[in-house]
């Protein structure tokens, strides 16, 4: 199973182009503009590894990495365009696992990238414990990325899983598509809402008994869609 990569960075060119060649490289990447944002996506679906810019809008890095510690015990790289020696140290003494300082070689970042993630998940060790989403017969499991329907293991893309995961953490409650873009794709893709209904088509076809007439994945015209136990 691919391992889950949460890019936190205020520049959208920086982060669409590194999460593509995280992606291409097999890891699964969802990325953030903001900490407050990254925090949100963590919640609802706990990232292996944080690759995190500490000059952030609002909440910056610094900040940041105690919650990502503190809350999820995840493993955090430090990304930034700071060249001070006392921001390496002040990132290190705070617990940081590993510090890159922009420009990179892609290279160097997946070797940094590798080493954490087995620093982090040495042989033997188990997954945390992470709460199943239960909404009617779906059931969803983050940690271990599977999703069962009636009891039965059904086969997502991981863009998929996300999009699920979004509309099941508001079970009930209408999601607009801008947040769906927002949480699943990233704020780079705001205004490209035709990704979205392809992949709202696609769940439908893996989750619905009759895609053509959808009971559980309903749409909510002019607003968005709306996940609903049966």
């Amino acid at each position: 199973m691919s391992r889950n990569i949460l890019l936190v960075d205020d520049d959208a060119l920086f982060r669409r182009s590194l999460a593509f060649n995280l992606d291409q490289s097999g890891y699964q990447t969802n990325t953030a503009a903001s900490a407050e944002e990254a925090l949100e996506l963590a919640r609802l679906n706990r990232p292996d590894l944080v690759l995190l810019d500490i000059g952030l809008p609002g909440m910056d890095g610094l900040d940041a990495l105690h919650i990502f510690q503190n809350e999820f015990g995840v493993p955090v790289i430090f990304l930034t365009a700071r060249r001070r020696e006392l921001d390496e140290i002040v990132g290190m003494e705070l617990g940081a696992d590993d510090y890159i300082t922009k420009p990179f070689n892609f290279d160097i970042l997946v070797s940094h990238v590798k080493a954490v993630l087995r620093r982090a998940s040495p042989p033997g060790a188990t997954t945390p414990p992470t709460n199943l989403i239960t909404v009617g017969d779906l059931v969803i499991d983050p940690a271990a990325h599977t999703v069962t329907l009636e009891g039965k293991s059904i086969e997502l893309t991981p863009r998929e899983f996300d999009l699920l995961c979004t509309l099941a953490a508001d079970a009930g409650r209408v999601v607009s598509v801008d947040h769906i873009l927002t949480r699943v794709w990233g704020a780079e893709y705001m205004g490209e809402s035709q990704v979205v209904y392809v992949h709202i088509r696609w769940l439908r076809e893996k989750i619905e008994k009759d895609p053509t007439h959808p009971k559980k994945l309903l749409t909510v015209r002019g607003i968005g869609y709306k996940l609903v136990a049966t």
